[in-house]
């Protein structure tokens, strides 16, 4: 009996051996941005740096940077700000500016207020240092400007005669008519008292006039902050208030006009009221039907 030994199975080929995954054919990497070997744009940038072009043509021609490509466009809604932040720090600046007048001119200011409310018995006195005291004078006459430019800009917005959307040329624009309306007033007067021999009489009325006009740029500036700020009731009664103020003082420059120059000319007080009618009632209804005109149409 023969016995036959079993086949030893360690033997046998392995059938589990398999290729190794990990020496498989390179592939692309997707992250990479680095071009292949082969890739056309290396081999044009290549070109293009033996044939010594300019650097321009390098960048143009840039395969990892595109230099010349189409900017790509987001787009937005752009936030706009309405606030009034430019007008509270324009009356901040119109009270330091008042302050500051105040505190550098001290003798002036009260010089100014005591002849304006008559308290003092020594008024020609007190008219001729007003007078001899120039720079304040000028400062004052500007913030004048500054402030009732201001109240003007406010009622032409309330009323809808505002011609430009933008309010800060409507303000300028106010600001240099008002300049304008009392530059000329204030040479003609001076031409007038020339040309009828009436120096002292015509700078009377000057000094008038621009004392007044001095007093409504520092009165009106609590109503500016109101109108500015407020809407409704207030605004409604802060606005009839600053009219009645107003009315007020050009009616007590009209009676210290014809109180002054009463005295130095012989004047008719009804002349003197034609005088007011067609110098200082009738412009300002002309004005306001010119621009009802111009802009209600």
């Amino acid at each position: 009996m023969v016995i036959v030994p079993p086949k030893d199975s360690q033997g046998l080929k392995d059938t589990t051996f398999s290729r190794d995954s990990l020496r498989q054919s390179t592939q692309i990497d997707s992250v990479s941005r680095m071009p292949l070997k082969n890739d056309k744009s290396v081999i044009d940038l290549k070109i293009i740096m033996s044939s010594q072009q300019p650097e321009w043509e390098l960048v143009k021609h840039n395969p990892y940077f595109g230099f010349f490509a189409r900017p790509s466009v987001i787009y937005s809604s752009v936030k706009r700000f309405t606030g009034k932040d430019a007008l509270f720090y324009l009356l901040v600046s119109l009270l330091i500016i008042c302050a500051f007048i105040k505190k550098s001119f001290p003798k002036y200011f009260n010089d100014l207020f005591r002849l304006f409310f008559r308290t003092n018995m020594k008024q020609r006195q007190i008219k001729e240092q007003l007078m001899q005291t120039p720079l304040p004078s000028l400062l004052l006459n500007g913030f004048f400007v500054i402030s009732a430019g201001l109240y003007a800009s406010f009622l032409l917005e309330h009323f809808k005669l505002n011609p430009f959307e933008n309010f800060w040329l409507l303000y300028f624009y106010c600001c240099l008519g008002l300049s304008a309306v009392y530059f000329i007033k204030f040479l003609g007067l001076k031409m007038s008292g020339w040309l009828f021999n009436m120096q002292e009489a015509s700078n009377s009325y000057i000094f008038i006039v621009f004392i007044i006009n001095k007093m409504i740029g520092i009165l009106i500036l609590p109503f500016l902050i109101i109108l500015a700020f407020s809407d409704g009731n207030i605004y409604t009664v802060s606005l009839a208030l600053s009219w009645c103020l107003i009315a007020g003082l050009f009616l007590y420059r009209i009676i210290l006009t014809f109180a002054d120059v009463l005295n130095q000319v012989k004047v008719n007080p009804f002349h003197f009221f034609l005088y007011v009618c067609a110098f200082e009632i009738a412009p300002l209804f002309l004005i306001y039907k010119g621009l009802g005109l111009l802009f209600l149409r």
